[in-house]
């Protein structure tokens, strides 16, 4: 057992003082002491917070963060419908070697912003040619190695991809490396949870209603069931367009659809769900589901903004995804997603309800939902979830000077660098003084990918 003594931690009751901090050998919590003496226990250094999961994440897609903002071509109508050429494009011709590097040199990111969890949303499985590998993990199996190395904690979510458009449509061939069956995936869950065993979670995701029948759905909901069941996530309303084809062939909009159709409960996260109307919202809101927003990713795309008030309002789970990549703070997509609202309906401190400091109600619901959506312990600094602190360094510029009380409003909505000294991911230290044990290595890999995809 390991012992650590902070002067001020943010638990689920809010700020604390003279904190210990009992870890077990496993990584979890024993317990969590206010008002407590520093006998026998490291100090930490700093301002303790949880740790974030990042809820829906495209690792290889970090590899394209930056390109495709018009240097290079883009149509002179932009849209997520254009941009996903250059994402296939990137697809194409990244081998498993350049998926375990890509991944590494995000996940480091992740942890210095600040996330000490993330769900691989992960549907690149087959060759460059739609071939499986002769081992069908492969490319799950770099995630992991990637994720491992990296020591933050995975949720790994296969991805069930099978048709192009709601008619049923086949893939086109930018997407003959994400086609499987139900059978597949389900092989896919057993082969990875046998492996690795709570070391990582194991979900699914049918990717969205537009790539995966109906029967196909059903299919794999159920032998998941069968399997022992766990996060469930799906992609769903991102787009004006998908929304539109929707009612076309089906005369409902996805989210209705979907309600009308599946038992959604806790166990799922719907990413993005950026277009609902006021009765989906408040539906979504009951089900305990957790939304899962990517703000800079929606925002990158030209998505929309998702329709929070309204959902605060109804009771709604949420949490925050890097999605493509473009970003890799928490702090940042926390404050996009406030600043989006802001702007929307001209008011301030609209997640926070007028019932205390915006940046706490923000990273309170971050890190719920996204211990519900990830399918891990790691709901807060609490007896029995997982020991993954931040520490934030009171002397950094964005911090000094603010009261305690003031720290989260001042980490999220002071952009004026990153304040995150030190991670602790399942009672390990992974980052000290800002330093990432592999970042180096990492790095030169990294780079050797990009000019091997270029």
């Amino acid at each position: 057992m390991a012992c650590y003594f902070a002067r001020d931690a943010w638990l689920p009751s809010g700020w604390a003082r003279d904190v210990r901090i009992d870890v077990d050998e496993a990584g979890t919590l024993l317990g969590v002491s206010p008002d407590a003496n520093d006998e026998g226990c490291e100090r930490i250094e700093g301002i303790v917070i949880p740790g974030l999961a990042d809820v829906h994440s495209h690792a290889f897609q970090r590899a394209m963060a930056g390109l495709a903002e018009g240097s290079r071509g883009a149509h002179p109508t932009d849209t997520f419908w254009t941009w996903r050429e250059l994402m296939y494009a990137i697809v194409e011709r990244i081998s498993p070697a350049a998926m375990e590097d890509i991944a590494l040199q995000l996940y480091i990111e992740l942890l210095k912003g600040g996330y000490t969890s993330v769900c691989e949303f992960h549907y690149v499985h087959h060759s460059p040619d739609g071939t499986p590998y002769a081992d069908p993990a492969e490319m799950s199996e770099r995630i992991v190695a990637a994720a491992m190395r990296a020591c933050i904690g995975l949720t790994l979510l296969p991805v069930l991809y099978m048709t192009s458009n709601f008619d049923g449509a086949p893939p086109h061939s930018g997407q003959r490396r994400f086609i499987a069956t139900p059978e597949h995936i389900l092989r896919l869950v057993q082969r990875l949870r046998q492996a690795h065993g709570e070391a990582i979670a194991v979900g699914i995701a049918p990717h969205s209603l537009r790539a995966v029948p109906e029967p196909a759905l059903c299919e794999i909901l159920q032998g998941f069931a069968a399997l022992g069941g766990g996060p469930i996530h799906m992609h769903v309303a991102e787009q004006v367009k998908e929304v539109d084809d929707c009612v076309a062939f089906t005369g409902e909009r996805p989210v209705q659809w979907l309600l009308a159709r599946h038992r959604i409960d806790a166990s799922w996260c719907l990413v993005h769900a950026t277009h609902m109307t006021a009765d989906e919202t408040h539906a979504l809101a009951r089900t305990a589901a957790t939304a899962g927003l990517c703000p800079t990713t929606e925002g990158n795309l030209g998505d929309g903004i998702f329709t929070l008030p309204a959902y605060i309002a109804s009771g709604g789970a949420y949490a925050i995804g890097s999605d493509s990549n473009v970003c890799s703070r928490a702090a940042e997509e926390l404050r996009l997603l406030e600043y989006a609202q802001r702007m929307r309906h001209r008011r301030r401190n609209v997640a926070s309800r007028n019932a205390g400091p915006a940046g706490e109600a923000l990273y309170r619901a971050a890190v719920s939902g996204g211990a519900r959506a990830s399918g891990r312990a790691i709901d807060g600094i609490a007896r029995g979830q997982r020991a993954d602190l931040v520490v934030l360094d009171r002397n950094h510029p964005a911090l000094l000077g603010r009261p305690v009380g003031a720290v989260l409003d001042a980490y999220v909505f002071c952009g004026h660098g990153n304040p995150v000294r030190d991670v602790m991911v399942g009672g390990r230290w992974v980052l000290r003084d800002r330093r990432h044990a592999l970042q180096d290595i990492a790095a030169a890999r990294y780079a050797t990918a990009l000019r091997d995809l270029a």
